[in-house]
C-alpha cells in the first residue's frame, strides 16, 4: 500500500492545510503530517481509545517518516499501557505531587517539596519538558547545576551543594514516581537509573583541630601555605574570601578586615594578634596587591593550595578528613567556646545566627553548662 508519507519528495508536494495528512499504523492509530504554508510541517500521532474517542499528541519536527512513525507508535503503546493519552510536563508531575502530600496532611512536607520545585523545576527548562521526554541525562545536568563551583569556593562548600542536591533530587524522585502510579507516564527509564551524589551527606565530625595539631599542621606547611592557613585560624573566614584579600583591605587603625566572597563584601574587626599578623603581611605591598600569595607571588586558589594542604596534614599525621575548611570550623568553634554572643559570630564569619545555633549551638550548651556549673545552687 503506497504512503504518501515516508518521503521528503513526497511531503513537498502536498498542498499546505490545517487538517493533517494521515498514515494509518494499526487499527485505530495513524500517524500525521502537518503542511504548513512555510513548506515546512510538524507530525502529530492519533489514537482510539476503548470508548471510540480520538486522542491526539503533537510529535513535533522530524526529518525521517521513520523517526516520525516510532515516536508515535512509542505513545500508542503507552496509551494502551494506560498511560495518560495526554502530555503532562514535568512542572504538572511536581506541582500533583505538593497537591497530593497536601490532601495527605503532610503540610510541612508539602511546603519543603513547593520550595524545591520553585527554586529548581517550575521555571526552569527541564519543568517545561513532557514526563515522557524526560531523560537522564537532562537530570543528571540539573543535578551538576547545583553544585557550587564559584572560583571561591572550597570544597566544603561543594560539599554542601551535593548534599543538598541530592536531597532535591529525592523529592523530584518522589515526585515523577508518583506520576509513574497514576499512569500519567508510562515508564520510569527517564530518571530511575540517575544516582545520588556519593559520600557526601556525612558531616566532617572531626574537622575540628585542637591547639597541638594546629601547630603540627603549621610546622608542616611550606612557609606561603603556613601563612595562609594560619590567617584561616586567625579569622575563621571562607578560604576564598582570605583568597581574594588585597593589601588594601587591612585598615590598621581600626583593626578591620574587609572580606569579599560569596556572601558579599563585608568589614569585620579582628583581634590584636590578627592585627600584627596581617600588618606584618601587607608590609611594602601596594593596595591593589594580593595579601596573601604563593611562594610565587602569585593568588591563592582551591587548585593551588589542595594537593600542598593534604600533604600538610598527611605529614602532621592529621585524620584525612581535614580539608582547609576545618580552619573556618575550628576558628568558629573556639570564638564560640570562649563565650562570643552568637550574633558577633555569624557577622565575623559572614553567615545567620540561625546557621551558627544549627552547626554550633551543642558548644554554646557546653558554655553555659561550664558557667552553671560555677554557680552555687544547692
Amino acid at each position: 500500500m503506497a504512503n504518501a508519507l515516508d518521503s521528503k519528495t513526497k511531503r513537498d508536494k502536498l498542498t499546505p492545510r490545517r487538517e493533517p495528512y494521515w498514515e494509518p499504523m494499526q487499527k485505530g492509530a495513524a500517524v500525521g503530517f502537518r503542511k504548513l504554508n512555510s513548506g515546512d510541517g510538524t507530525w502529530i500521532a492519533r489514537w482510539r481509545d476503548d470508548e471510540g474517542k480520538q486522542k491526539y499528541r503533537a510529535l513535533g519536527n522530524f526529518d525521517k517518516y521513520d523517526d516520525a512513525a516510532k515516536a508515535a507508535r512509542s505513545w500508542i503503546a503507552s496509551c494502551e499501557q494506560g498511560a495518560s493519552p495526554q502530555a503532562t510536563t514535568v512542572k504538572e508531575a511536581c506541582e500533583a505531587y505538593v497537591t497530593a502530600l497536601k490532601n495527605e496532611g503532610r503540610g510541612s512536607t508539602a511546603k519543603d517539596a513547593e520550595g524545591r520545585f520553585r527554586r529548581l523545576i517550575y521555571c526552569s527548562t527541564i519543568g517545561k519538558l513532557a514526563l515522557d521526554k524526560l531523560r537522564t541525562s537532562q537530570i543528571s545536568k540539573w543535578m551538576n547545576d547545583q553544585i557550587d563551583d564559584d572560583e571561591d569556593a572550597d570544597d566544603e562548600d561543594v560539599r554542601k551543594s551535593k548534599d543538598s542536591a541530592n536531597r532535591n533530587l529525592a523529592t523530584f524522585k518522589a515526585a515523577l514516581n508518583l506520576a509513574l502510579r497514576n499512569r500519567l507516564v508510562a515508564t520510569d527509564a527517564g530518571w530511575v537509573t540517575v544516582q545520588a551524589f556519593a559520600k557526601v551527606s556525612a558531616r566532617r565530625r572531626d574537622a575540628f583541630l585542637n591547639m597541638e595539631q594546629r601547630k603540627a599542621l603549621l610546622d608542616a606547611c611550606p612557609d606561603d601555605l603556613a601563612l595562609f592557613v594560619k590567617a584561616a585560624l586567625l579569622t575563621g573566614a571562607r578560604p576564598g574570601e582570605l583568597a581574594n584579600l588585597n593589601a588594601g583591605d587591612f585598615d590598621k587603625q581600626l583593626c578591620a578586615l574587609t572580606l569579599t566572597g560569596k556572601t558579599g563584601r563585608r568589614q569585620v574587626a579582628v583581634s590584636t594578634a590578627a592585627a600584627v599578623f596581617f600588618a606584618e603581611a601587607v608590609k611594602g605591598k601596594v593596595p591593589a596587591a594580593p595579601m596573601l600569595t604563593t611562594g610565587y607571588g602569585q593568588r591563592w586558589n582551591k587548585d593551588s593550595w589542595k594537593k600542598i594542604f593534604k600533604d600538610a596534614v598527611d605529614t602532621a599525621g592529621l585524620p584525612e578528613t581535614v580539608v582547609m575548611y576545618s580552619l573556618r570550623h575550628t576558628a568558629i568553634s573556639e570564638m564560640i567556646l570562649a563565650g562570643m554572643d552568637s550574633f558577633i559570630v555569624a557577622k565575623l564569619a559572614g553567615t545567620s545566627v540561625a546557621m551558627i545555633e544549627k552547626n554550633y549551638g551543642h558548644l554554646r550548651h557546653d558554655v553555659v553548662t561550664s558557667k552553671l556549673d560555677r554557680v552555687a545552687m544547692l
